[in-house]
């Protein structure tokens, strides 16, 4: 089956594949030729995306099964997920820690968790793994230097990341986003780590970018 160029997207990716496989359970034929009108892309994306909140509402999708899940699939229950734990009535400590313990239940990361601004320096908020460093300060590190560029910072392998904070020997990879508020001013950050080395993509950056703005929406 091939793909239009135009759907980059990897869940609409994903959404064809899903297609692909029904097609072939239905004994449907498909040839080299076929493609996926963006029409039905569409519905079938969106019908993937609401049977994976189906099947997780009625436990057909079990954490006890995630490690078999792929990336994508591990993604898409958590941000079905979140918009079911998030609450509005709640305050931001209740809803963060449910959000970084959502993060650490799916992907199982070594360490995950936030930092928040206090002047210039980060300091540690909620967190899931072992104790962390509890002041960053502006530019040092992967933390404060994605806070000091604004920007995502994806580390293959944090020995070689210029003027790393080793805060374990353990972890061997990271992951740091801005967690923005609506203002557009940086409230703090995401940091993830891993015991692997170049455990975080494209992919991890997309999908993590768009947990950090619902979670800037909250905190704004």
């Amino acid at each position: 089956m091939r793909v239009p160029d135009k759907s980059k997207n990897y869940f609409e990716r994903l959404a064809v594949y899903n297609l692909h496989l029904f097609l072939l359970a239905n004994n449907l034929a498909i040839y080299d030729s076929f493609y996926v009108p963006a029409t039905l892309l569409s519905d079938c994306y969106q019908l993937f995306k609401n049977w994976v909140s189906f099947a997780d509402v009625n436990h057909e999708i079990s954490f006890d099964a995630l490690p078999s899940r792929t990336k994508s699939e591990k993604y898409v229950l958590l941000h079905s997920k979140w918009k079911s734990l998030y609450d509005p009535k709640s305050d931001s400590i209740s809803n963060l820690s449910n959000g970084i313990a959502l993060l650490k239940q799916i992907f199982d990361w070594w360490w995950v968790g936030v930092y928040r601004v206090n002047g210039m320096q980060l300091m540690l908020g909620v967190f899931q793994g072992p104790p962390a460093c509890t002041n960053i300060p502006k530019g040092k590190g992967v933390c404060g230097l994605a806070w000091e560029l604004g920007k995502t910072l994806v580390v293959e392998d944090v020995n070689a990341f210029p003027g790393h904070i080793a805060c374990s020997w353990e972890s061997k990879s990271e992951i740091v986003i801005p967690i923005r508020l609506e203002s557009g001013e940086i409230w703090g950050v995401l940091d993830a780590d891993s015991c692997f080395l170049s455990h975080f993509d494209a992919i991890d950056k997309i999908e993590l970018e768009e947990f950090c703005r619902n979670l800037g929406i909250f905190l704004s």
